[in-house]
């Protein structure tokens, strides 16, 4: 009997114990879904490298890796096929345990994983993580939550087994992966989750040799305490992700945060500084050209400016505000919907404020189609402040008729 017959039933099997779909699966390996299909129904062989990242991904202790690389009448001692105590490791356990308990934890790939610079399973989770992160711009957090915190432990348990060649990169990668799954926990409305995500990603990126993103996780500290109102709170941490030795992307954009904490409690003086000071940093910057991901935003091309118009709406200048957003919304990709939500609802608020209710129930109008796909607690924030300001026309036909939507994206989700 062919081994494809034995490979793809027990692949299936350990992906539906996983909790995954067929399109989960696939976009969390970076597979064409038809042909993962195939593969379970034995239509297709695995190649080793897919049987390696079925393996790394699903928790199989290379049995995976076995079904393809040995026949199946040598395997008469083997051992049998991974039972249901082979699970993902849960959101909770991860965040509860440290790197090192995360590291022990990963999967015992064998001393051939990652064993050089030129493997080619580093550079193919980079592009997956840049894949999810695109996605995440068209998904709901929800979704992509358990597949991110499972990469992420799979890449620290790469790490783990790979040669000291290889083991700093592994964790660096981890590192970012695990940065976006706290941002992800945010969207979803878990700031404590989100907060433990960003922790993990500073331990993991020390341990890779980057004593900086420790420094960012301050910032995203700081996004946490904006989002709540503390003002206070907000100005002070992105203080102390400015030091001079730190990169000038994280000085940027912990300057920028600062912005829109001092624009909260209306000090347009020390906003605009700071503004001033984040601009010339994040304009000297080149990491998008480097070879690691992009730290914080990756599809907003002037963070700086697109703040600027966020702080002119806080510091009570609407018409200002809405001329800047409406010029750096038209910059964003048009598959940045969780992107262009943000921004846009921002950019509605402002119009509203400026009395233009009909431009700004028009543009809302747009963005409340998109929202169920991409659900966000942060950008809800904003639509419960364009609601209240909408409240004060309620005259307005263009109001009355988007009161419903409004309605429906703001109501209680049941799980």
């Amino acid at each position: 009997m062919s081994t494809t017959l034995c490979f793809g039933p027990e692949l299936r099997r350990l992906r539906v114990e996983a909790g995954l779909t067929l399109t989960e699966f696939s976009v969390a390996l970076n597979y064409d879904k038809g042909h993962i299909s195939k593969v379970e129904r034995g239509e297709r062989s695995a190649s080793p490298e897919l049987a390696r990242r079925c393996d790394a991904f699903l928790g199989a202790d290379g049995e995976l890796q076995r079904l393809v690389t040995r026949p199946e009448t040598d395997s008469g001692t083997a051992e049998s096929p991974a039972g249901p105590s082979r699970r993902l490791v849960g959101r909770r356990a991860v965040l509860s345990a440290g790197t090192g308990a995360l590291i022990d934890l990963g999967l015992k790939l064998g001393s051939q994983a990652l064993s050089s610079a030129d493997d080619p399973l580093l550079p193919s989770l980079r592009m997956q993580f840049d894949q999810l992160r695109k996605l995440g711009q068209s998904t709901a957090p929800k979704v992509l939550l358990p597949l991110l915190e499972a990469q992420t432990r799979m890449i620290a348990g790469l790490a783990a087994d790979a040669r000291s060649v290889s083991r700093a990169p592994a964790l660096l990668l981890a590192s970012r992966f695990a940065e976006f799954t706290g941002w992800m926990a945010q969207e979803a409305g878990n700031s404590d989750a989100a907060l433990g995500w960003t922790g993990e990603a500073a331990e993991l990126a020390r341990a890779g040799g980057d004593p900086y993103l420790g420094s960012y996780a301050l910032v995203r500290r700081a996004l946490v305490t904006m989002y709540g109102g503390d003002a206070a709170g907000t100005v002070a941490l992105a203080r102390r992700a400015q030091s001079s030795e730190l990169p000038p992307r994280i000085r940027g954009l912990a300057a920028q945060r600062e912005a829109q904490g001092h624009a909260l409690v209306g000090n347009e003086v020390d906003c605009l500084r700071s503004l001033d000071k984040a601009r010339e940093l994040l304009a000297g910057d080149d990491a998008r050209n480097g070879a690691e991901p992009v730290i914080g935003t990756s599809h907003v091309s002037d963070p700086a400016a697109m703040s600027t118009g966020w702080c002119l709406h806080d510091l009570g200048r609407p018409k200002a505000a809405a001329e800047v957003l409406d010029r750096e919304y038209r910059r964003l990709p048009p598959h940045a919907l969780r992107a262009r939500a943000r921004y846009g609802f921002r950019r509605s608020l402002a119009h509203a404020a400026s009395g233009e209710v009909e431009r700004a129930c028009a543009i809302a109008g747009d963005l409340l189609e998109v929202m169920p796909a991409v659900p966000s607690a942060t950008v809800n924030s904003d639509v419960r402040r364009l609601a209240r300001e909408l409240s004060r026309f309620r005259s307005s036909r263009a109001v009355r008729e988007l009161q419903p939507a409004l309605a429906r994206v703001l109501a209680p989700a049941h799980d």
